[in-house]
């Protein structure tokens, strides 16, 4: 099972390195390519840096597993994904691992989350996907605990593999020591995130977009709430497909035919 380990926080990042260590230890074969640069907030976007009518690609090789194939590529996660699946390695990746990102992915906000994009881009491509988060503040002290996931992994992988093509999983997790965590819990997502933009500065010429925490409760149930109060939460995604409400079938049975 061959998988892509990927992120949006750049190759050199220490979540990533965390990722690829559980996705070796799992007897996965695995291949890393990751942005060369920080892309958070890229979505499922396939932009890229061309040289050429080339996407910038440079091998790198990982500090703690040397015989990894690890590429930095000049794009954003979803144009990795993209490529990965059509052409760019053979054999074509079975499954995509995005992560461990620094900061939680919660709430209907993950729309925007490059970490998030790239498992949504792989479902488009009929294969699985899972992003693991890590619950860091906007503005953390202290040390990371990039081992959080270690326990979990093992489990939610299998479950990715049991389930239908095209799956997308994202487990978020609390930056705390393994001992804290309390159960994992599914969750549906909260209305918007843990953090949101908010333009920070209007001058001549342009604005300055900044981020700051939100700071409504979320509502109880919710993969924000559940993950604030010490759980780790797992929730499924759907990728992009056609809403099924019926509301332009029932439009369309009221109005006169339309006409173009």
């Amino acid at each position: 099972m061959r998988a892509l380990v990927t992120n949006d926080d750049g190759i050199d990042s220490p979540g990533l390195a965390a990722l690829t260590r559980l996705a070796v230890t799992a007897g996965l074969d695995v291949v890393v390519a990751a942005p060369a640069t920080q892309s958070s907030g890229a979505s499922a976007s396939i932009t890229a840096v061309r040289e050429e009518g080339r996407t910038v690609v440079q091998r790198r090789e990982l500090p703690d597993q040397p015989d990894v194939p690890a590429w930095a590529v000049q794009a954003q996660p979803g144009h990795i994904v993209v490529a990965a699946l059509s052409g760019w390695m053979d054999p074509a990746p079975d499954l995509v691992l995005s992560g461990i990102n620094h900061g939680a992915n919660v709430g209907r906000a993950v729309l925007h989350s490059g970490t998030v994009g790239a498992i949504l881009t792989a479902a488009v491509h009929d294969v699985r996907g899972l992003a693991v988060s890590l619950d860091v503040a906007l503005h953390p002290t202290g040390e990371r605990n990039w081992d959080a996931a270690d326990d979990l992994f093992p489990h939610v992988l299998q479950l990715l593999l049991d389930s239908p093509a095209g799956t997308s999983l994202s487990l978020n997790v609390p930056d705390r020591p393994r001992t804290e965590h309390r159960e994992l819990r599914h969750a549906r997502l909260a209305e918007f995130g843990a953090v949101q933009a908010r333009v920070d500065d209007i001058a001549d010429g342009g604005l300055r977009l900044g981020e700051i925490e939100v700071g409504a409760e979320p509502e109880e149930g919710t993969d924000g709430a559940l993950l604030a109060a010490g759980h780790p939460t797992l929730t499924a995604l759907r990728s992009v497909t056609e809403d099924e409400s019926g509301l332009v079938p029932e439009w369309l049975a009221r109005s006169d035919r339309v006409q173009v």
